[in-house]
């Protein structure tokens, strides 16, 4: 027989059959000049061919896109059943103005007591502030938000002078933000903030529009050939709260990377420890989160990019359903498996800050018909009492497939302590088709990426791009149409499977990132590295949420025996934020305690 394979229909698929397979990627890791020597032989016209057919038949990507029949028919975006309303939620019209909106998940969140946040000999040795923290002291006239630009703009200034380096923005304009920051503290003055957001810092990660920053993308060159003229249209809701921005956060090139480094701007350090990664591509945000330098920030996730970077910097990171939050004034606003999403310390600032951005845009409201949002009621302690009814979905063989058992063993202490707590029920699943899943992504995003780069490279552009983004571009560029279109009818299939577990469960529990922050390699820092093995585990868990469009959060849960963060992922049901938000706030309590204080940490709201 040839080798051709026929897949069965995903309807009929034995799941008693299904063998867990580990990952492993055939790839080299390569920095310095076998990493530039490499990217010279893949862009060769003949042998960089022969290359990528080769590395894709070692990765049987080959097999599955070119000699396999899939009965289903190609789904070229999200498509997404009924689904039941969520338990115990406060609904919202997505059509009110974000300050309003603000408004009513603030009423949605447990009591705010300001004697045990600010005084007391019980307070933990060490917590991040947090937004009603900085409304506080704004409106008790402890502090206002020009000191606090003060102290902002002067750590942004020095970042560059530290050894290592510490790139934290690529764009910052100090005037700028005095300015945002003194129309704040006059509207504090006065007794009329915008929102229980006036006055919160906070960055953008450098794909999103901020007027009047230029959107780079982290490149030496996009800005010349994309202007921006106005803030994308999350940004635009964030700045009709009162947020003030303090600039375009560093990141991965073109979000192209799963670590964070970065040789045009420098690589952004990991706060818990300046020799690792913070993970990518939202760098700049999850690290300036993390060290306390903003509230908040705001990333993209187009393959675990805001969720593995706040899983390594041991703050939370919410990616959104697809089509929740618009992706208009992003670089990469045409695709189908990224989105905008926030970055914060905690899971109450999370909900403020997607209550701010969230919306659809026409096309998608028409297409995708999304049900209103809803927050999670987290101010009644019945609605406390639901999440006892919460089923949690765990692959055990997948989620045990970390770097280190410290990963997964604290993760499964985090379960154990939601049904002792909660009561929640953990439900053994199989999920099929992993690696089929991967491969769909990888082409999904890949093609999609290939196709808005297209014009600009084929204009001389992408030689001055980084070296592990040229070879990512030559992969993507090996793609064919069938290919894709086979990636596509992949997609319908495992969106099958997963609404399927989402018969049996609500939630599926899963370790953010299959290994904690890697090291930076010195001779990675000049001109970068590509190291696919770092790159599997730190993808391992993320792509259901991108390639099925499903909504996830990772919060931080304990640390691993360097003291490095170790963060627990919640996939939840489309449209399911609520759920997962209400779940996370939980394992946020349980494991509070727990949380360190960073070693490169600002204390920017100290005023005791």
């Amino acid at each position: 027989m040839g080798r051709k394979r026929v897949m069965v229909p995903a309807k009929d698929l034995d799941l008693s059959a299904v063998k867990y397979e580990h990952e492993v990627i055939k790839a080299p890791h390569l920095t310095g000049l076998m990493l530039k020597l490499f990217v010279r032989m893949v862009e060769a016209p003949v042998l960089g061919s022969l290359i990528m057919s080769f590395l894709k038949k070692q990765n049987k990507m080959v097999e599955m896109l070119q000699n396999t029949v899939i009965p289903e028919a190609p789904m070229f975006k999200p498509e997404f059943p009924p689904q039941d309303a969520e338990p115990s939620v406060v609904i919202v019209d997505e059509e009110r103005k974000p300050e309003d909106r603000v408004e009513l998940a603030l009423k949605c969140l447990p009591h705010y007591d300001p004697a045990s946040c600010w005084s007391g000999d019980s307070l933990p040795s060490f917590r991040y502030w947090k937004i009603r923290d900085y409304a506080y002291a704004y409106r008790s006239k402890l502090v206002t938000p020009s000191m606090v630009a003060e102290k902002i703009i002067s750590v942004i200034e020095d970042c560059n002078y530290h050894k290592p380096p510490t790139p934290l923005l690529i764009s910052f304009d100090a005037e700028d933000i005095r300015k945002q920051a003194a129309a704040s503290t006059r509207r504090f003055e006065e007794g009329n903030p915008l929102s229980i957001l006036d006055g919160t810092f906070m960055a953008i990660k450098d794909d999103i529009d901020c007027y009047p920053h230029p959107s780079k993308g982290a490149t030496t060159w996009m800005h010349e050939v994309r202007s921006v003229e106005e803030d994308a249209v999350c940004v635009s809701r964030l700045r009709s709260c009162g947020v003030i921005l303090v600039g375009k956060a560093n990141m991965h090139e073109l979000g192209m990377g799963t670590t964070g480094n970065n040789p045009n701007y420098g690589t952004t350090r990991n706060p818990h420890a300046v020799e690792r990664y913070t993970g990518g591509s939202s760098s700049g945000p999850a690290a300036i989160v993390a060290s306390g330098l903003c509230s908040a920030a705001l990333g993209t996730d187009g393959g675990g990019s805001v969720r593995i970077p706040s899983s390594l910097c041991g703050v939370v990171g919410l990616k959104t359903t697809y089509g929740r939050t618009s992706m208009e004034g992003s670089i990469c606003d045409a695709g189908t498996v990224e989105i905008i999403g926030p970055i914060a310390s905690t899971v109450e600032d999370i909900i403020l800050v997607y209550a701010a951005i969230l919306g659809s845009s026409p096309e998608n409201r028409i297409s995708l018909r999304p049900p209103p949002p809803c927050f999670p009621d987290l101010s009644s302690l019945e609605n406390a009492n639901t999440l006892g009814s919460l089923r949690l979905g765990k692959y055990t063989e997948w989620f045990n497939d970390v770097h280190s058992t410290d990963i997964s063993n604290v993760c499964e202490d985090v379960l154990k302590l939601l049904s002792k707590s909660h009561g929640c029920e953990t439900i053994e699943i199989v999920i099929p088709e992993l690696h089929e899943m991967r491969t769909a992504h990888v082409v999904s995003i890949g093609s999609e990426t290939q196709y808005s780069l297209n014009p600009d490279c084929e204009d001389g552009k992408g030689v001055k791009l980084t070296y592990d983004t040229r070879i990512s571009m030559a992969l993507f560029r090996s793609f064919t149409a069938s290919d894709y279109v086979a990636a596509q009818c992949l997609r319908r299939r495992i969106m099958h499977h997963h609404m399927e577990i989402f018969k049996k469960v609500d939630v599926i529990v899963t370790p953010t990132t299959g290994m904690t922050a890697p090291k930076i390699p010195s001779s990675a820092l000049k001109d970068g590295e590509t190291d696919m093995q770092v790159t599997a585990y730190l993808m391992r868990f993320i792509i259901a949420g991108n390639l099925l469009g499903l909504p996830a959060i990772t919060v931080p849960v304990g640390y691993d025996k360097q003291g490095l963060p170790i963060g627990l992922q919640l996939i939840g049901r489309p449209w399911g934020e609520a759920t997962i938000l209400h779940l996370a706030s939980a394992v946020e309590e349980l494991c509070a305690k727990s949380r360190k204080k960073p070693a490169s940490f600002y204390e920017i709201l100290n005023i005791k």
